[in-house]
């Protein structure tokens, strides 16, 4: 039997639909902003810190990248750290916080969590572009009622805004099978790497879309989650160049948080949190999978023994 919606949710999902029929969106439309989460990441592998910022910068310009956002624990606030953020800060893009070390929040009492949260703000503050943007690490927004609405209501009291995504993807584990490869086969083959990178980014982009159209009944303005790493700034100008091919528009992150799903709060409890479509997908019962095999290390791991290391 088909459990019923809550009259809010009903009511707020029956909005989203209005509001895209009023706008007259085409439930085609594709429309796409790009963040970057774990900034200052660790380089110490392929790339060092600053000639990864310059990979990156160079390639926005060349794919005509508007602004995107880099979500930033302020633990990695070293000297070098701070030099590479201050790049992007000056090259006009948005800093935001992503903790201060972290942190589960499954793991830590919710005064830990918040205290967390808060060093980082009084850090990150010292950027020109900061904005008061929370995005949750590992996307976990609390196991329990007093911590996903105790951190609900503190991040109202703050004045911040939880920065969602749409579209999730497991970018950082092929940054992992990269850097453990590289090390042990420097001839590694380059464009195996690049196509297997942008094939399996695509395919989830696309999955997740199609997922959105079918719940919502229309095209929202989607915001990927990326990583702010080595293989992130190799071959970002060639994934935008294919999201342009296939028809994608790549806009300025702030535009993208003005889709009315940017005002959606589940009343579940999720231990493991699946993006904002993936919230209102299972509100509405969906029974599907909300974790794409693109999400999946094994898979991932697989195919990247198949597509790159078998590959001279």
């Amino acid at each position: 039997m088909r459990k019923t919606l809550p009259v809010y949710l009903t009511a707020m999902l029956l909005s989203f639909a209005l509001d895209a029929a009023d706008s007259e969106k085409n439930t085609s439309d594709k429309i796409i902003a790009l963040s970057f989460d774990d900034s200052p990441r660790a380089a110490n592998g392929y790339f060092s810190g600053s000639e990864r910022a310059d990979k990156l910068l160079k390639a926005f310009k060349q794919a005509d990248v508007p602004q995107v956002a880099f979500f930033s624990v302020s633990g990695h606030l070293n000297e070098e750290g701070i030099a590479r953020l201050s790049r992007y800060n000056d090259a006009g893009h948005i800093i935001a916080n992503h903790s201060h070390s972290h942190p589960d929040i499954n793991s830590l009492t919710l005064a830990e969590y918040k205290a967390d949260v808060k060093k980082a703000d009084t850090l990150l503050r010292q950027f020109s572009m900061f904005k008061p943007w929370y995005r949750f690490p590992y996307l976990r927004e609390g196991d329990t009622l007093q911590k996903r609405d105790g951190m609900r209501q503190f991040l109202t009291s703050e004045n911040y805004f939880n920065a969602y995504i749409t579209i999730n993807n497991y970018d950082w584990y092929i940054e992992n099978l990269f850097q453990e490869a590289i090390k042990s086969k420097p001839n590694l083959n380059f464009d195996a790497l690049k196509s297997f990178y942008i094939d399996t980014l695509m395919e989830g982009i696309n999955y997740y879309h199609q997922l959105a159209l079918e719940q919502l009944g229309r095209a929202p303005k989607h915001v990927l989650l990326l990583h702010e790493m080595d293989i992130t700034a190799m071959f970002i100008d060639d994934l935008v160049t294919e999201l342009k091919t296939q028809g994608w528009n790549v806009i300025p992150i702030s535009d993208a948080y003005s889709d009315p799903i940017a005002q959606y709060e589940t009343t579940r409890i999720m231990k493991y949190n699946p993006g904002r479509i993936g919230e209102i997908a299972k509100d509405n019962n969906y029974s599907g999978s909300l974790w794409h095999h693109t999400l999946n290390e094994t898979h991932l791991k697989t195919e990247f023994e198949k597509r790159v290391l078998s590959v001279q």
